[in-house]
């Protein structure tokens, strides 16, 4: 796969939809991590990332214009442990619990399907950051329908064991703007990460991202080696 330019990936349509970016920076000391959530609708746009704990939440900007809570409501980002599970809905949750049962990231996720929100059916994607004695891997999965068929879910289950500094992966809900909204295809874009500097990444992202639809990010960069993190939340709604 060729490796593109992260942002004219994340530019590259004006509605990509949830974003998750995974990778390492060019000095490999530090994993990154990148969640960001748009809208079309004045429901979806009502929304902001909140700290919550070691990970984060959405909320309504305006509880007074928060007309259906379901599917834009729920913990994007849980950690246990040295894990960090970042989705795009609420399977942070079976995730988070599952592997506290003992099952693997794969195995928690064959209990769900793409979201019920019919003609789009909203594939569901989900990342896993594992961190043990000084070393990084990560994984990451989407469950989406068959071609728009909901009879059928398409389940897909990346694996990156040695990252590369400087790289990421980056995945999406859509592939651009429609009706109903065209699900993402193919395995997550290789992308080049080119800054150690957690403010300048997250700059980047968020000015790629279509200025009308954007509503939050956030990001996490962690130490791989001395179990330190810092993390920026940025919100269109202030």
């Amino acid at each position: 796969m060729q490796k593109v330019i992260m942002e004219q990936e994340i530019g590259a349509t004006s509605y990509p939809g949830r974003g998750i970016i995974i990778g390492v920076t060019p000095d490999q000391k530090k994993a990154v991590c990148a969640y960001f959530i748009m809208g079309r609708s004045e429901n979806s746009r009502n929304r902001v990332f909140v700290e919550d704990g070691q990970g984060i939440r959405t909320q309504a900007f305006d509880p007074s214009k928060l007309s259906d809570p379901s599917l834009i409501i729920y913990a994007p980002v849980r950690v246990r442990n040295t894990d960090i599970i970042v989705t795009n809905g609420d399977q942070t949750d079976t995730i988070f619990e599952r592997m506290c049962e003992g099952d693997t990231f794969e195995q928690a996720l064959r209990t769900r399907e793409f979201e019920p929100d019919a003609p789009n059916f909203t594939p569901r994607i989900s990342g896993l950051m594992h961190f043990d004695d000084g070393k990084f891997c990560y994984e990451m999965s989407i469950l989406k329908s068959n071609e728009g068929n909901p009879e059928c879910c398409d389940r897909y289950h990346f694996s990156y064991d040695r990252p590369i500094a400087g790289e990421g992966r980056f995945i999406h809900t859509y592939m651009g703007d429609g009706n109903p909204l065209p699900s993402f295809e193919g395995e997550p874009q290789l992308i080049e990460i080119t800054d150690n500097d957690i403010d300048a990444f997250t700059q980047k992202v968020w000015n790629s991202l279509n200025e009308e639809n954007k509503v939050s990010l956030f990001v996490r960069f962690v130490d791989i080696e001395a179990d330190s993190e810092e993390s920026r939340i940025v919100n269109k709604n202030v």
